[in-house]
């Protein structure tokens, strides 16, 4: 059974970082797809960005792109996403997601299918 634990959201001013983790275990396939989406009070999830585990592409949604940073480690199957220049749109609720198999990363990133629980961020100052 797939498991996806997430930590390092929390309160931070306009302009700051913060570091997302998500350790994954239970994968039954080699290949997936993993990373973040979100959901802010009274709007539908969206697709943050996500990693190939077969062969690390990358994909970003268009409200991130050059402020946020995935990242992995292979050996621990844990996910990293580094948020930079954060600004108050950026507060949610972030969920680990992942979908087992090789899909292309820019068609499954907003359509992940096994979800953590979440950790909330909170921009505001």
């Amino acid at each position: 059974q797939v498991q996806l634990v997430e930590s390092g959201g929390g309160l931070v001013q306009p302009g700051g970082s913060l570091r997302l983790s998500c350790a994954g275990s239970g994968f039954r396939l080699g290949d997936y797809i993993i990373g973040w989406i979100r959901q802010a009070p009274g709007k539908g999830p969206e697709g943050v960005s996500c990693v190939s585990s077969f062969d690390g592409s990358t994909y970003y949604g268009d409200s991130v792109k050059g402020r946020f940073t995935i990242s992995r480690d292979i050996a621990t199957n844990t996910v990293y996403l580094q948020m930079d220049s954060l600004k108050p749109e950026d507060t949610a609720v972030y969920y680990c997601a992942v979908t087992e198999g090789d899909f292309d990363v820019h068609v499954v990133c907003n359509h992940l299918d096994i979800w953590g629980r979440g950790t909330p961020v909170t921009v505001s100052s």
